[in-house]
Protein backbone atom coordinates (compact mmCIF):
# COMPACT_ATOMS: atom_id res chain seq x y z
CA UNK A 1 0.00 0.00 0.00
CA UNK A 2 3.10 2.42 0.61
CA UNK A 3 4.71 1.74 -2.49
CA UNK A 4 1.06 2.22 -3.82
CA UNK A 5 0.86 5.40 -2.34
CA UNK A 6 4.35 7.10 -3.34
CA UNK A 7 4.25 5.54 -6.94
CA UNK A 8 0.49 7.78 -6.81
CA UNK A 9 2.47 11.22 -5.56
CA UNK A 10 5.39 10.44 -8.19
CA UNK A 11 2.95 10.24 -11.07
CA UNK A 12 0.86 13.44 -9.88
CA UNK A 13 4.20 15.19 -9.07
CA UNK A 14 5.19 14.77 -12.92
CA UNK A 15 1.95 15.55 -14.39
CA UNK A 16 1.95 18.58 -12.12
CA UNK A 17 5.27 19.95 -13.05
CA UNK A 18 4.42 19.42 -16.67
CA UNK A 19 1.22 21.31 -16.61
CA UNK A 20 3.28 23.88 -14.82
CA UNK A 21 5.33 24.09 -17.82
CA UNK A 22 2.28 24.64 -20.04
CA UNK A 23 0.49 27.32 -17.74
CA UNK A 24 0.46 29.62 -20.33
CA UNK A 25 -1.05 27.78 -22.83
CA UNK A 26 -4.02 26.01 -20.79
CA UNK A 27 -4.82 29.23 -19.53
CA UNK A 28 -5.54 30.57 -22.78
CA UNK A 29 -7.27 27.41 -23.55
CA UNK A 30 -9.75 28.21 -20.00
CA UNK A 31 -9.99 31.49 -21.22
CA UNK A 32 -11.36 30.76 -24.94
CA UNK A 33 -13.54 27.80 -23.72
CA UNK A 34 -15.08 30.05 -21.35
CA UNK A 35 -15.95 32.46 -23.68
CA UNK A 36 -17.49 29.99 -26.05
CA UNK A 37 -19.31 28.58 -23.09
CA UNK A 38 -20.85 31.81 -22.28
CA UNK A 39 -21.49 32.68 -25.94
CA UNK A 40 -22.94 29.76 -26.80
CA UNK A 41 -25.50 29.62 -23.58
CA UNK A 42 -26.45 33.25 -24.55
CA UNK A 43 -27.37 32.13 -28.36
CA UNK A 44 -28.92 28.88 -26.90
CA UNK A 45 -31.31 31.15 -24.55
CA UNK A 46 -31.57 33.93 -27.28
CA UNK A 47 -32.67 30.99 -29.74
CA UNK A 48 -35.25 29.79 -27.28
CA UNK A 49 -37.28 32.85 -25.98
CA UNK A 50 -36.75 34.87 -28.67
CA UNK A 51 -34.53 37.49 -28.75
CA UNK A 52 -33.65 40.19 -30.99
CA UNK A 53 -30.16 41.47 -32.38
CA UNK A 54 -29.43 45.16 -31.63
CA UNK A 55 -28.24 47.99 -33.48
CA UNK A 56 -25.27 49.20 -31.78
CA UNK A 57 -24.30 52.97 -32.92
CA UNK A 58 -22.78 56.25 -31.51
CA UNK A 59 -25.86 57.99 -31.00
CA UNK A 60 -27.40 58.82 -27.87
CA UNK A 61 -30.58 56.74 -28.16
CA UNK A 62 -32.10 53.76 -26.64
CA UNK A 63 -35.18 52.48 -28.45
CA UNK A 64 -36.29 49.22 -27.24
CA UNK A 65 -39.66 48.11 -28.75
CA UNK A 66 -41.31 44.57 -26.76
CA UNK A 67 -38.52 44.55 -24.04
CA UNK A 68 -38.93 42.21 -21.45
CA UNK A 69 -36.83 40.66 -18.38
CA UNK A 70 -34.83 37.95 -18.85
CA UNK A 71 -35.63 36.06 -15.39
CA UNK A 72 -38.98 37.38 -14.32
CA UNK A 73 -39.86 35.86 -17.94
CA UNK A 74 -38.56 32.90 -17.03
CA UNK A 75 -39.79 32.71 -13.52
CA UNK A 76 -44.07 33.38 -14.71
CA UNK A 77 -43.50 31.78 -18.59
CA UNK A 78 -43.03 32.76 -22.05
CA UNK A 79 -45.95 34.50 -23.32
CA UNK A 80 -47.31 35.62 -19.25
CA UNK A 81 -45.14 38.83 -19.65
CA UNK A 82 -46.06 41.94 -20.10
CA UNK A 83 -43.67 43.37 -23.05
CA UNK A 84 -42.90 46.94 -22.56
CA UNK A 85 -41.06 49.99 -25.03
CA UNK A 86 -38.63 51.95 -23.98
CA UNK A 87 -37.46 55.32 -25.72
CA UNK A 88 -34.83 58.03 -23.99
CA UNK A 89 -32.82 59.99 -26.28
CA UNK A 90 -30.35 62.02 -24.62
CA UNK A 91 -29.80 64.27 -27.73
CA UNK A 92 -33.41 65.85 -27.78
CA UNK A 93 -34.76 68.59 -26.29
CA UNK A 94 -31.23 69.47 -25.05
CA UNK A 95 -31.16 72.94 -23.24
CA UNK A 96 -27.91 75.36 -24.78
CA UNK A 97 -26.78 75.66 -21.51
CA UNK A 98 -26.14 72.09 -20.73
CA UNK A 99 -24.43 71.80 -23.38
CA UNK A 100 -20.90 73.42 -21.19
CA UNK A 101 -21.89 72.27 -18.22
CA UNK A 102 -20.48 68.38 -17.79
CA UNK A 103 -17.00 67.53 -19.00
CA UNK A 104 -18.46 65.24 -21.28
CA UNK A 105 -20.74 67.56 -23.16
CA UNK A 106 -19.99 70.16 -25.17
CA UNK A 107 -18.81 71.09 -29.24
CA UNK A 108 -15.35 68.88 -28.76
CA UNK A 109 -17.18 66.12 -27.43
CA UNK A 110 -18.40 64.66 -30.86
CA UNK A 111 -22.20 64.01 -29.31
CA UNK A 112 -25.16 64.70 -31.49
CA UNK A 113 -27.33 67.43 -30.34
CA UNK A 114 -30.45 68.05 -31.31
CA UNK A 115 -32.98 70.76 -30.34
CA UNK A 116 -36.32 68.84 -31.23
CA UNK A 117 -38.69 67.70 -29.01
CA UNK A 118 -38.05 63.63 -29.16
CA UNK A 119 -38.90 60.93 -26.55
CA UNK A 120 -37.34 62.62 -23.82
CA UNK A 121 -33.52 61.98 -21.88
CA UNK A 122 -35.24 61.21 -18.70
CA UNK A 123 -38.34 59.70 -17.32
CA UNK A 124 -39.74 59.57 -14.27
CA UNK A 125 -42.34 56.59 -13.54
CA UNK A 126 -45.13 56.71 -11.12
CA UNK A 127 -47.57 54.27 -10.05
CA UNK A 128 -48.46 51.46 -7.81
CA UNK A 129 -46.59 49.18 -5.61
CA UNK A 130 -45.92 45.59 -7.15
CA UNK A 131 -47.13 47.19 -10.68
CA UNK A 132 -43.84 46.53 -12.20
CA UNK A 133 -41.74 50.18 -12.18
CA UNK A 134 -38.75 48.30 -10.70
CA UNK A 135 -39.18 45.74 -13.49
CA UNK A 136 -39.19 48.32 -15.92
CA UNK A 137 -36.51 50.20 -15.36
CA UNK A 138 -34.06 46.98 -14.57
CA UNK A 139 -35.09 45.14 -17.62
CA UNK A 140 -33.99 48.11 -19.68
CA UNK A 141 -30.88 48.18 -18.07
CA UNK A 142 -30.00 44.63 -18.34
CA UNK A 143 -30.66 45.16 -22.52
CA UNK A 144 -28.36 47.53 -22.55
CA UNK A 145 -25.63 45.53 -20.63
CA UNK A 146 -26.37 42.13 -22.86
CA UNK A 147 -26.24 44.06 -26.15
CA UNK A 148 -22.74 45.81 -25.74
CA UNK A 149 -21.55 42.57 -24.24
CA UNK A 150 -22.70 41.17 -27.88
CA UNK A 151 -25.40 39.01 -26.88
CA UNK A 152 -28.87 39.76 -28.73
CA UNK A 153 -31.62 40.91 -26.22
CA UNK A 154 -35.00 40.29 -24.81
CA UNK A 155 -37.05 42.38 -27.04
CA UNK A 156 -38.78 42.32 -30.51
CA UNK A 157 -36.73 45.42 -31.64
CA UNK A 158 -33.64 47.55 -30.20
CA UNK A 159 -31.16 50.20 -30.78
CA UNK A 160 -28.64 50.93 -28.13
CA UNK A 161 -26.58 54.12 -28.53
CA UNK A 162 -23.20 53.48 -26.66
CA UNK A 163 -23.23 53.69 -22.68
CA UNK A 164 -19.91 54.20 -20.88
CA UNK A 165 -21.39 53.09 -17.66
CA UNK A 166 -24.43 52.05 -16.25
CA UNK A 167 -25.14 53.58 -13.07
CA UNK A 168 -28.26 52.12 -10.99
CA UNK A 169 -29.42 53.14 -7.80
CA UNK A 170 -31.97 50.31 -6.18
CA UNK A 171 -32.95 48.07 -3.30
CA UNK A 172 -32.48 49.03 0.15
CA UNK A 173 -30.21 47.88 2.84
CA UNK A 174 -27.62 49.27 5.60
CA UNK A 175 -24.12 48.50 6.36
CA UNK A 176 -23.52 47.69 10.05
CA UNK A 177 -20.37 47.02 9.75
CA UNK A 178 -19.56 50.40 8.20
CA UNK A 179 -21.87 52.21 10.44
CA UNK A 180 -23.91 53.36 7.28
CA UNK A 181 -27.80 53.62 8.13
CA UNK A 182 -29.67 52.94 4.76
CA UNK A 183 -30.28 56.37 4.21
CA UNK A 184 -26.70 57.20 4.01
CA UNK A 185 -26.10 54.09 1.53
CA UNK A 186 -28.51 55.52 -0.25
CA UNK A 187 -27.06 58.79 -0.70
CA UNK A 188 -23.38 57.77 -0.77
CA UNK A 189 -24.24 55.88 -3.95
CA UNK A 190 -26.71 58.57 -5.03
CA UNK A 191 -23.44 60.80 -4.63
CA UNK A 192 -21.53 58.99 -6.68
CA UNK A 193 -23.99 58.44 -9.53
CA UNK A 194 -23.77 62.22 -9.48
CA UNK A 195 -20.36 62.80 -9.33
CA UNK A 196 -19.19 60.29 -11.93
CA UNK A 197 -22.19 60.32 -14.38
CA UNK A 198 -21.81 61.61 -18.36
CA UNK A 199 -23.77 62.41 -20.87
CA UNK A 200 -23.14 58.62 -22.40
CA UNK A 201 -24.55 56.99 -19.06
CA UNK A 202 -27.57 55.39 -17.97
CA UNK A 203 -28.17 56.37 -15.09
CA UNK A 204 -31.63 53.74 -13.25
CA UNK A 205 -32.67 55.40 -10.13
CA UNK A 206 -35.43 53.74 -7.80
CA UNK A 207 -37.31 55.35 -5.03
CA UNK A 208 -34.56 57.54 -4.21
CA UNK A 209 -35.21 59.56 -1.21
CA UNK A 210 -37.72 57.39 0.53
CA UNK A 211 -35.61 56.53 3.58
CA UNK A 212 -35.85 59.62 5.19
CA UNK A 213 -38.89 62.38 6.25
CA UNK A 214 -41.66 63.31 3.33
CA UNK A 215 -40.20 66.43 3.05
CA UNK A 216 -37.14 65.81 3.21
CA UNK A 217 -37.50 63.15 0.17
CA UNK A 218 -38.97 64.95 -2.22
CA UNK A 219 -36.66 67.77 -1.69
CA UNK A 220 -34.12 65.84 -2.23
CA UNK A 221 -35.69 63.89 -4.94
CA UNK A 222 -37.15 66.83 -6.75
CA UNK A 223 -33.26 68.13 -6.48
CA UNK A 224 -31.47 65.20 -8.11
CA UNK A 225 -33.98 64.78 -10.91
CA UNK A 226 -32.99 68.04 -12.21
CA UNK A 227 -29.67 67.88 -11.50
CA UNK A 228 -29.63 64.75 -13.68
CA UNK A 229 -31.50 66.29 -16.57
CA UNK A 230 -29.85 69.90 -16.43
CA UNK A 231 -26.36 68.83 -15.76
CA UNK A 232 -25.81 65.45 -16.24
CA UNK A 233 -28.09 65.55 -19.33
CA UNK A 234 -28.02 61.25 -19.50
CA UNK A 235 -30.37 59.05 -20.12
CA UNK A 236 -31.83 57.88 -16.94
CA UNK A 237 -35.05 56.34 -15.69
CA UNK A 238 -36.11 57.34 -12.61
CA UNK A 239 -38.77 55.40 -10.41
CA UNK A 240 -40.70 56.90 -7.77
CA UNK A 241 -43.78 57.34 -5.44
CA UNK A 242 -43.18 61.13 -5.10
CA UNK A 243 -45.83 61.90 -7.64
CA UNK A 244 -44.84 65.53 -7.12
CA UNK A 245 -41.91 65.16 -9.21
CA UNK A 246 -44.36 64.93 -12.30
CA UNK A 247 -44.74 68.80 -12.20
CA UNK A 248 -40.79 68.98 -13.25
CA UNK A 249 -42.33 67.75 -17.01
CA UNK A 250 -44.34 70.84 -17.32
CA UNK A 251 -40.51 73.23 -17.17
CA UNK A 252 -37.96 70.49 -18.37
CA UNK A 253 -38.41 69.30 -22.15
CA UNK A 254 -36.69 66.50 -21.70
CA UNK A 255 -38.34 64.77 -19.35
CA UNK A 256 -41.61 62.54 -19.69
CA UNK A 257 -43.93 61.41 -17.11
CA UNK A 258 -44.73 57.72 -17.51
CA UNK A 259 -47.20 55.61 -15.32
CA UNK A 260 -48.30 51.91 -14.88
CA UNK A 261 -51.85 51.38 -16.40
CA UNK A 262 -54.10 49.44 -13.49
CA UNK A 263 -57.67 48.57 -14.02
CA UNK A 264 -59.82 49.02 -10.95
CA UNK A 265 -63.44 47.16 -10.31
CA UNK A 266 -64.88 47.78 -6.88
CA UNK A 267 -62.41 47.21 -3.72
CA UNK A 268 -60.02 45.53 -6.37
CA UNK A 269 -56.84 46.32 -8.21
CA UNK A 270 -55.22 44.53 -11.04
CA UNK A 271 -51.98 45.27 -11.96
CA UNK A 272 -51.84 45.49 -16.11
CA UNK A 273 -47.86 46.23 -16.08
CA UNK A 274 -48.18 48.30 -19.17
CA UNK A 275 -46.13 51.04 -19.02
CA UNK A 276 -47.81 54.19 -20.30
CA UNK A 277 -47.38 58.22 -20.88
CA UNK A 278 -48.91 59.60 -18.06
CA UNK A 279 -48.59 60.16 -14.23
CA UNK A 280 -50.29 57.97 -10.93
CA UNK A 281 -52.45 59.50 -8.80
CA UNK A 282 -52.47 56.82 -6.04
CA UNK A 283 -49.97 54.40 -5.20
CA UNK A 284 -52.48 51.30 -3.74
CA UNK A 285 -49.80 50.91 -0.72
CA UNK A 286 -52.93 49.42 1.60
CA UNK A 287 -54.54 47.34 -1.21
CA UNK A 288 -50.82 45.70 -1.44
CA UNK A 289 -50.52 45.65 2.10
CA UNK A 290 -54.41 43.62 2.15
CA UNK A 291 -52.79 41.25 -0.15
CA UNK A 292 -50.01 40.99 1.98
CA UNK A 293 -51.95 39.70 4.85
CA UNK A 294 -51.73 42.53 6.90
CA UNK A 295 -55.05 42.14 9.42
CA UNK A 296 -58.22 43.58 8.81
CA UNK A 297 -58.16 46.11 11.31
CA UNK A 298 -54.66 47.46 10.89
CA UNK A 299 -56.17 48.06 6.71
CA UNK A 300 -59.38 49.39 8.58
CA UNK A 301 -57.73 51.90 10.17
CA UNK A 302 -55.32 52.72 7.31
CA UNK A 303 -58.36 53.32 5.56
CA UNK A 304 -59.51 55.49 8.01
CA UNK A 305 -56.16 57.68 8.23
CA UNK A 306 -55.87 58.03 4.43
CA UNK A 307 -59.24 59.52 4.02
CA UNK A 308 -58.09 62.13 7.27
CA UNK A 309 -55.12 63.33 5.49
CA UNK A 310 -56.87 62.98 1.85
CA UNK A 311 -59.69 65.58 3.54
CA UNK A 312 -56.65 67.71 4.51
CA UNK A 313 -55.89 68.56 1.11
CA UNK A 314 -52.32 69.95 1.95
CA UNK A 315 -49.91 69.73 -1.74
CA UNK A 316 -46.52 69.60 -0.83
CA UNK A 317 -45.44 71.03 -4.08
CA UNK A 318 -48.03 73.33 -4.27
CA UNK A 319 -47.23 75.37 -0.77
CA UNK A 320 -43.10 74.85 -1.66
CA UNK A 321 -43.71 76.01 -5.08
CA UNK A 322 -42.10 79.67 -5.02
CA UNK A 323 -39.03 78.14 -3.84
CA UNK A 324 -39.30 75.05 -5.86
CA UNK A 325 -39.49 77.42 -9.42
CA UNK A 326 -36.46 79.39 -8.15
CA UNK A 327 -38.95 82.58 -7.49
CA UNK A 328 -38.48 84.57 -4.32
CA UNK A 329 -40.10 83.83 -1.64
CA UNK A 330 -40.56 86.35 0.84
CA UNK A 331 -41.79 85.27 4.72
CA UNK A 332 -42.75 82.46 3.86
CA UNK A 333 -44.12 80.33 6.48
CA UNK A 334 -42.43 77.36 7.76
CA UNK A 335 -43.35 73.88 7.05
CA UNK A 336 -46.37 73.20 8.82
CA UNK A 337 -46.40 69.38 10.78
CA UNK A 338 -49.74 67.79 9.58
CA UNK A 339 -51.45 65.58 12.01
CA UNK A 340 -54.49 63.68 12.67
CA UNK A 341 -55.16 64.90 16.02
CA UNK A 342 -56.79 67.97 17.18
CA UNK A 343 -54.17 70.62 18.92
CA UNK A 344 -54.99 71.48 22.54
CA UNK A 345 -56.39 75.08 22.59
CA UNK A 346 -54.18 77.70 23.83
CA UNK A 347 -54.80 79.03 27.26
CA UNK A 348 -54.41 82.57 25.99
CA UNK A 349 -57.45 81.08 23.93
CA UNK A 350 -59.35 79.68 26.66
CA UNK A 351 -59.16 82.59 28.73
CA UNK A 352 -60.79 84.75 25.73
CA UNK A 353 -63.57 82.32 25.52
CA UNK A 354 -64.36 82.55 28.82
CA UNK A 355 -64.11 86.22 29.46
CA UNK A 356 -67.83 87.86 29.50
CA UNK A 357 -66.71 91.10 27.28
CA UNK A 358 -70.22 92.71 28.00
CA UNK A 359 -68.83 93.25 31.49
CA UNK A 360 -65.82 94.91 30.75
CA UNK A 361 -65.32 98.75 30.78
CA UNK A 362 -63.30 100.12 27.59
CA UNK A 363 -60.88 100.54 29.85
CA UNK A 364 -60.54 97.06 30.79
CA UNK A 365 -61.01 95.92 27.59
CA UNK A 366 -58.19 97.59 26.51
CA UNK A 367 -55.98 95.93 29.29
CA UNK A 368 -57.33 92.86 28.43
CA UNK A 369 -56.34 92.95 25.10
CA UNK A 370 -52.84 93.96 25.74
CA UNK A 371 -52.82 91.25 28.47
CA UNK A 372 -53.81 88.47 25.60
CA UNK A 373 -51.30 89.71 23.42
CA UNK A 374 -48.34 89.62 25.26
CA UNK A 375 -49.84 86.15 26.48
CA UNK A 376 -50.02 84.79 22.91
CA UNK A 377 -47.07 86.56 21.68
CA UNK A 378 -44.80 83.79 24.82
CA UNK A 379 -46.81 81.01 23.59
Amino acid sequence: EDRIRSAELAIFTRLREHAERSLAVLQRCADALARCDVAAALAEVARKQGWCRPVIDDGLALELSGARHPVVEEVVGRGKFVANDCHLDAATSADPAVAGAHPATGPTSGLPDSRTSGPGRLAVITGPNMAGKSTYIRQVALAVVLAQAGSFVPAQSARVGLVDRVFTRVGAGDELARNLSTFMVEMAETAAILNHATRRSLVILDEVGRGTSTFDGVSLAWAITEHVHDRVACRCLFATHYHELVDLAADRPGIRNLTVSVAEQDDDVVFLHRIVPGAATKSYGIHVARLAGVPRPVIARAREVLATLEQLNVSLIERERPAVRGAEAPGRPAPVQLTLFAAAESATLQRLKAQDLDALTPRQAQDLLYELQAAAKRE
